[in-house]
């Protein structure tokens, strides 16, 4: 997700190997679950699973997805996503942009109120996008602002506010940009462009409101009665954090959770069960997974090395077997939902399989028998995968150690530019294919910006930041897809797929939606019907 702080996170895909349980240890996990039983279910609420403890529900702190999707039931921003993953009005009824892409001008809608009864008025957005920028508050997402004129004096402590945020009178509200930046429309539908009152930083404006969070347990949200739009058709929601995907599986089987995304382990189980194969729904993320090749020195500094080792894996092979085709190939970096442009053939250099043309570039190169070490988790579907990747690179004359690590010494080898490849995913935070390029490729971007391929190309940065700037679609497309194709010839890493997600739903759940970016998700819909 993302977030580009939550997407600048590190993600992969969790693929654990179904095993058969003994009825005994089947039963000992469903007498030791300590959740609810279906009897002591709150009436009208639904229940959903996490699998952690969200770190923060603070809108300027958020940098987890599962954050994110709580924060967008309790709180609003100037702008939002529809279905189509168009921009539309949230609190602001309207809005303006100036000819040359500078000025934002938002109309706020009349009648809004925070939890605590105050109506929300232009002042609220200025304090709450400076909380975000003013160094005490220590938000990872000042990123979302950097365009706007004045954040650098501000953050600095030069200047008492915001030159860029301006309050033309109660209901309407300025942001003016340094320079012309085409996705920042988008970035405004993001959590860090929450508002809050200053008064009372927990309390939002959204469909619900917090209720109860016993931490590392549940949380619970109850339907806010006085919500300036439709009104949610259930009463609350209870978020059940357990971290275990058998344990998650046992209790929507007893009952006790309403939907759950269905883990790898038991995807082909749910899938062939009559009673449940219904009630499966998909969803095509926005998202890529890629093995990336550290491009900053020996061995992957060459251009070609990378470029055989991507014609040394069979991706569709893999995907269409061991990822039990949950997802869509991948042509390049960019998702195919948000990519507006066709690849030329020419440029798809590598991204087919071919072993022979793979151990043809490797002996050319005189890097015959070249070792590598390659990071991964210590997940055993990301080992798994990584084995079978080693196999393909050793046929083509590449030798891989695979090391693995627990989460946070991964994340810290990563940024640190440690390991020569290295197996992750990256999230949409916003429907814009920027967001997949200038984090990613960007030479500004090296470590835990996002650029963990410390790939750099200075027609490639420049491109993207020409697309950045673009006042037209037409332009920016152009601008990404010249950017991409030489991303794709240069092969910093192997795009492997786009995942799509599966989730199950008891029959009483009606109008239960999935979606692709984590804020689209308000709560709306999802109704109870027993």
């Amino acid at each position: 997700m993302p977030l580009a702080a939550c997407n600048r996170r590190l993600t992969h895909c969790k693929r654990l190997p179904f095993r058969r349980i003994s009825l005994f240890f089947f039963f000992a996990v469903v007498f030791s679950i300590s959740s609810c039983s279906p009897s002591n279910r709150l009436d009208g609420y639904v229940y959903y699973r996490l699998n952690a403890n969200p770190t923060t529900l603070d809108p300027a702190l958020i940098t987890d997805v599962s954050g994110a999707s709580i924060a967008a039931k309790l709180f609003n921003g100037l702008v939002k996503l529809n279905d189509d993953l168009e921009i539309v009005p949230d609190i602001a009824e309207k809005w303006e942009v100036s000819k040359d892409g500078l000025r934002y001008r938002f109309y706020l809608k009349k009648g809004v109120s925070f939890i605590n009864g105050r109506e929300v008025e232009a002042q609220d957005f200025k304090y709450s996008f400076e909380r975000v920028l003013n160094s005490k508050t220590k938000s990872p997402n000042t990123w979302v602002f950097d365009k706007v004129e004045g954040e650098k004096e501000f953050q600095k402590g030069i200047a008492k506010e915001v030159k860029g945020f301006k309050v033309i009178d109660g209901y309407t509200f300025e942001i003016k940009l340094k320079r012309p930046f085409s996705p920042f429309l988008s970035m405004l539908t993001m959590t860090p462009a929450y508002v809050i009152p200053k008064e009372d930083i927990d309390k939002g404006t959204g469909l619900f409101v917090l209720k109860k969070w016993l931490h590392n347990r549940e949380l619970i949200l109850e339907r806010n009665e006085n919500y300036f739009g439709d009104k949610a058709k259930v009463k609350g929601i209870v978020y059940k954090i357990i971290p275990e995907d058998l344990t998650a599986v046992t209790e929507f089987e007893l009952g006790n959770l309403d939907v759950i995304s269905l883990p790898a382990s038991a995807y082909s189980k749910f899938k062939k069960d009559k009673q449940w194969s219904s009630r499966i729904i998909s969803m095509r993320g926005l998202n890529t997974y890629y093995l990336g090749m550290n491009s900053s020195r020996h061995p992957f500094d060459s251009a070609n090395l990378r470029r055989a080792v991507s014609y040394a894996i069979d991706r569709k092979k893999i995907l269409e077997t061991f990822y039990e085709n949950r997802g869509r190939p991948a042509q390049g970096p960019v998702p195919d939902l948000l990519r507006k442009w066709e690849i030329k053939d020419n440029s798809r250099e590598g991204s087919e399989y071919d072993p022979r043309k793979a151990k043809e570039i490797i002996k050319r190169e005189g890097m015959s028998g070249i070792k590598a070490k390659m990071y991964v988790t210590a997940d055993q579907d990301v080992v798994d995968l990584a084995e079978i990747i080693q196999s393909y690179l050793l046929s083509a004359g590449i030798a891989v150690d695979i090391k693995q690590l627990e989460w946070s010494a991964y994340k810290d080898a990563l940024n640190k530019g440690e390991a020569d490849m290295f197996w992750l995913s990256w999230w949409a935070d916003y429907p814009d294919a920027e967001n997949f390029l200038f984090p990613l490729f960007h030479s500004s971007n090296f470590g835990s910006a996002g650029n963990r391929t410390r790939y750099a190309n200075r027609e490639a940065d420049f491109l993207i930041e020409q697309g950045q700037n673009a006042l037209n679609e037409k332009d920016r497309n152009r601008f990404y897809r010249e950017a991409e194709e030489i991303i794709i010839k240069e092969s910093p890493r192997v795009s492997f797929w786009h995942r799509t997600d599966f989730l199950v739903t008891q029959p009483w759940i009606k109008g239960y939606r999935v979606y692709p970016i984590y804020t689209m998700d308000k709560g709306m819909d999802v109704r109870i019907e027993r």
